[in-house]
């Protein structure tokens, strides 16, 4: 079993800037639809939401850097961060998976994530397990 970590912080003005320099071109590349969603629900709190979104995909980008091939535009929305009854945030691995490595001899057994937010930052950290697998 190996376990990995990852975890980023962001300046929630960083997101709002580029949201409105790019609008929907920066929305869609690096957010689901059920992201940007949930997300604008709240429009005080819009940012903040996208923010620790942003930071949970570049968590998790350090925790499975090891056995992914690069980082493309893909990615992004192959990371996808949702919140399950009671509102605790989760990674929806089901596209990540097939990002794994095949040659890396690992399976994704779990990742956890957990978010913050305040007015001015976004936090994320993750820890995700994987199982080495023998052909």
């Amino acid at each position: 079993m190996k376990i990995t970590t990852g975890i980023d912080i962001i300046e929630v003005e960083r997101i709002k800037k580029a949201i409105n320099e790019m609008g929907n071109n920066f929305l869609n590349r690096i957010y689901t639809e059920n992201e940007i969603e949930y997300s604008s629900k709240s429009e005080i709190m819009k940012y903040q939401h996208l923010a620790a979104r942003f930071a949970a995909k570049e968590a998790v980008f350090k925790a499975v850097s090891g056995y992914i091939d690069g980082r493309s535009d893909a990615l992004w929305k192959d990371i996808e961060l949702i919140n399950i009854e009671g509102g605790k945030p989760e990674i929806n691995v089901e596209k990540l998976v097939k990002n794994i490595n095949k040659t890396a001899n690992v399976k994704l057994k779990d990742i956890d994530v957990s978010i913050s937010h305040i007015k001015e930052y976004a936090v994320a950290s993750v820890v995700a397990v994987f199982e080495e697998i023998d052909f």
